[in-house]
Order: structure tokens, then C-alpha cells, then sequence
């Protein structure tokens, strides 16, 4: 089947919202900025669907999904970035400066770490089972897969020329290293964050304020800081960068997004091969908007025999309507600049996402993924929070590793695939952060020690 986009078709069936954080007329949106694309016939062979996707540079979409749904005014700067990237990614002292980077400043790189207790705790009554391990990306500094992202733009930021940087963040894990990133390159920073979201993350909060941005607040969580940042950098883009952590946005902030989280399944196929000499045979992650996942599975998106599986937050229960399972429950749609799999109503409107964890509260997910989704190659799965809760307690007694409640989505996923893999499959998690922002409401829940 083909599919053919033109400029009176940038609104979907549902008549979903081009942009949340800007008024923007369909009618205004030009064929340069939404390409026709023809996808592959239902006859091509699979990998070369796959194939189609893994150059940094070329076409603006994955399938049908991702591209440009942006005013006029923003294109220009999306451009510049476009071409910024591509020649950073061409130049050897650029990838010279961020391996330095991310070597001395982030930690990387991170363990992959055998998981005995875990590994044992799933074994059958044979003591048979599959061998769990975790990628470490909780050792980072400040906790978080989020950094390595967020120091490779920043060093472009400074490359062009920006003075300030603007971004948006839900748990404040990426506002944390967007702070400690500008501090260091002496550039302004500026984080939007959602009210709901600030109630919980005090710590946060403070460190961001201690490294020296400014923190506003933004009626409503994460998705409703995503749109004030990006009217905050609309506002001045001539000096200043807009930062984004998540691979919800237009071209081509997906592809950077993605190719600087690469770097953590780049380290998971060389350990592997020095562990047990091969690759794993299931990656798991979690699925919120999709950037730690697409981290981890970029890099073996042409090994087929890899199985690749994200795990979204199916909250109180998919049929309860409480929960943030866009690939399960959502239908394509336009939000914040890109096409992907959406949550959203009859009328088009945008639904209210939930999770315990407030990271994966959120109704759109990368195009990249839903592309993935929609060709076979990438599997999607959800639990729930109680099932998340026990997972986050499951590990801090097994291994001593206290995880984030997003992690422990994936993690909760063992007890379901488990019992199906045969013994000695190899299994990779992507522990994808710390879990101290999320004591208080861990102990509020399950044990009433605060308020």
C-alpha cells in the first residue's frame, strides 16, 4: 500500500492538532515541509525497509511517519540544524570532543552487568532460564541515559554559536543535565517545567537551580512544558538552542536524538561480543516517547535475529482509559512538529496520558518507533503500575540497585517473557535511570512514610 501525503492532508481522519504549543493553519502548511513519501510495496524484502532507515542523513521520515508540521518561521532554523548536524556528525574533532566528553564528564562507558539475583529469581524448577543483564545507564552523571543526548547537543549548540540554551523536562533528569551541560560550556539555560511534575521532583529542582538555570513553571506536566519551551525558543532563535530530550518533534530532531542515545547500544553489542562472544537475543526497554529505547535498539535494527521489545505504561489498565500505551492504543496523528502513533479521542483531540512514572506520561511517541511497530521488527508490550511497583522493589532486594519507576516498566516485563525463552538466552535490559527521584512516591504508596 502507498501512502501519499499532501498539504491538504496534514490533518488526520480525527482532525488531531497540528501543534499544541502553536496555532498553525493546515492550509498554511507547505509541500516542502510535508514531502510526499511513497512507502515500500507490502513485496519488499523486510531489511531493506529497515535499511531505509538507518542513515543519519536523506529522507524526513520513517514510512509514513515523522517529517515537519511547523510554521513557516521555523523552518529556516530547522535547516540550519539540519545542516549543523550533519556536517558536526562529518567532522573527526567534534566526534573527538564528545567521546571526550562523554568519557571524562558523563562516566561512559556504562557496565553491562550480569544480574545473578535476577537471573536466578526467573530460573524454572529445572534451574533452567535465561541470562538477565542490565545496561547501566543509572551510573551516568546525574543518573540518567538522558546526558548522553544532552552533552552532544549542547557541544553543537556552542559550535553554531547559541548563548542560551531552552529545553523542558518531566522528572527533571534531563533538566538536571541540560544545567550541569550549560554550566560547563558557559551557556544560559532555561528549563520549562510542568507544575504537576514540580510537585514531586524538589530535589531536582534544586541541583538545576544550584548549576545555575532558571527553572519556570508551566500549568500541567511534561507535555505542557514541551510546548511552552518551544514557544520560548520560537521567540528567539536567532541566539538561542532548543534543547529537546525526547524523539517527538520535527525533522531533524528525531534522527539527533536518536544517533546521540546510539551510543548505548554501540557499547551493548562491543561488550557482548566480550562477555559471551555474540549478540544478545532480546533487548528490552522501556516507552515513553521513545529515546532510551530507540538508544539501544538502533544499533542492532538490522539483526534480525535480535528480538527487540519496548514496554509502555499501561497505568491502572488499558481498558480503564488511565495509562500511556500510545502504541497499543493510539492512532496516527500529528503532535509537537511529527507523525506517529498518537493518544487522542473521537473528535482528534489529545487524551490525557498517565503512569506512575512521570516520564512515560506522555500521548505521542517517536515516528521512528511507530514506523518499527507498524513494519513488525520491534515488538510492544505493556504493565502495569502495580506490576511496575513490585518490579522496582523486586530489584532493590535482588540486586541492591535502586531503579526509576520507567525502568521498572521493562524490568517488570521479565515475568512475562521469561517463562518463554529457553536457558542461557540472553537478555538486556536498559536500566535507563536512578531511582532517588522516585523514593517519596515509592514509600507514599506502598508504606504511607510521607504525606
Amino acid at each position: 500500500m502507498a501512502y501519499t501525503f499532501q498539504p491538504t492532508l496534514v490533518a488526520n481522519p480525527k482532525r488531531s492538532r497540528i501543534l499544541e504549543y502553536m496555532s498553525c493553519n493546515p492550509k498554511r502548511i507547505h509541500s516542502h515541509q510535508v514531502n510526499q513519501y511513497n512507502s515500500k510495496s507490502a513485496t519488499d524484502h523486510f531489511s531493506s525497509r529497515i535499511k531505509s532507515c538507518l542513515s543519519i542523513a536523506g529522507s524526513w521520515r520513517f514510512g509514513k511517519y515523522g517529517g515537519r508540521y511547523v510554521p513557516e518561521t521555523v523552518i529556516s532554523c530547522l535547516n540550519k540544524l539540519e545542516d549543523e548536524f550533519n556536517l558536526a556528525m562529518a567532522d573527526s574533532n567534534f566526534q573527538a570532543e564528545l567521546r571526550t566528553a562523554l568519557r571524562d564528564y558523563v562516566g561512559r562507558e556504562t557496565p553491562l552487568y550480569l544480574a545473578q539475583g535476577l537471573t536466578d529469581y526467573y530460573k524454572n524448577g529445572n534451574g533452567e532460564g535465561p541470562e538477565i543483564y542490565l545496561k547501566r545507564e543509572d551510573l551516568n552523571y546525574s543518573g540518567s541515559y538522558k546526558i548522553n543526548n544532552v552533552v552532544a547537543q549542547a557541544l553543537l549548540a556552542k559550535r553554531i554559536g547559541s548563548k542560551s540554551v531552552v529545553t523542558a523536562t518531566g522528572t527533571g533528569q534531563h533538566g538536571v543535565a541540560t544545567a550541569a551541560i550549560c554550566a560547563k560550556l558557559s551557556l544560559e539555560c532555561t528549563v520549562h517545567m510542568g507544575t504537576l511534575d514540580m510537585e514531586m521532583q524538589f530535589s531536582n529542582i534544586l541541583q538545576m537551580k544550584l548549576l545555575g538555570a532558571q527553572v519556570k513553571s508551566v500549568e500541567g506536566n511534561f507535555k505542557d512544558a514541551i510546548s511552552e519551551a518551544f514557544r520560548d525558543w520560537a521567540g528567539k532563535m536567532e541566539t538561542s538552542y532548543y534543547l529537546c530530550g525526547t524523539g517527538v518533534s520535527p525533522h531533524p530532531i528525531p534522527i539527533m536524538v536518536r544517533e546521540f542515545q546510539s551510543v548505548i547500544g554501540k557499547e551493548t553489542r562491543r561488550q557482548s561480543m566480550e562477555k559471551w562472544g555474540g549478540k544478545p537475543d532480546v533487548l528490552i526497554a522501556c516507552v515513553g516517547s521513545g529515546s532510551n529505547a530507540m538508544g539501544l535498539f538502533h544499533e542492532f535494527l538490522g539483526d534480525e535475529e535480535v528480538r527487540l521489545i519496548g514496554v509502555e505504561a499501561g497505568g491502572l489498565g488499558l481498558d480503564t482509559g488511565k495509562h500511556s500505551a500510545t502504541l497499543a492504543r493510539g492512532e496516527m496523528g500529528v503532535y509537537h512538529g511529527t507523525m506517529s502513533y498518537l493518544l487522542q479521542d473521537d473528535e482528534g483531540q489529545i487524551t490525557a496520558p498517565y503512569s506512575i512514572a512521570i516520564s512515560l506520561q506522555y500521548p505521542g511517541v517517536s515516528p521512528e518507533l511507530s514506523f518499527l511497530k507498524d513494519s513488525g521488527r520491534a515488538q510492544f508490550y505493556s504493565v502495569t503500575d502495580k506490576e511496575a511497583l513490585e518490579a522496582f522493589e523486586g530489584l532493590c532486594r535482588l540486586e541492591g540497585i535502586i531503579p526509576s519507576l520507567e525502568t521498572s516498566h521493562a524490568l517488570a516485563f521479565l515475568g512475562k517473557i521469561c517463562p518463554t525463552l529457553s536457558n542461557g538466552t540472553k537478555v538486556v535490559v536498559n536500566c535507563s535511570e536512578c531511582g532517588d527521584k522516585d523514593l517519596a512516591k515509592v514509600f507514599d504508596i506502598h508504606h504511607g512514610l510521607t504525606k
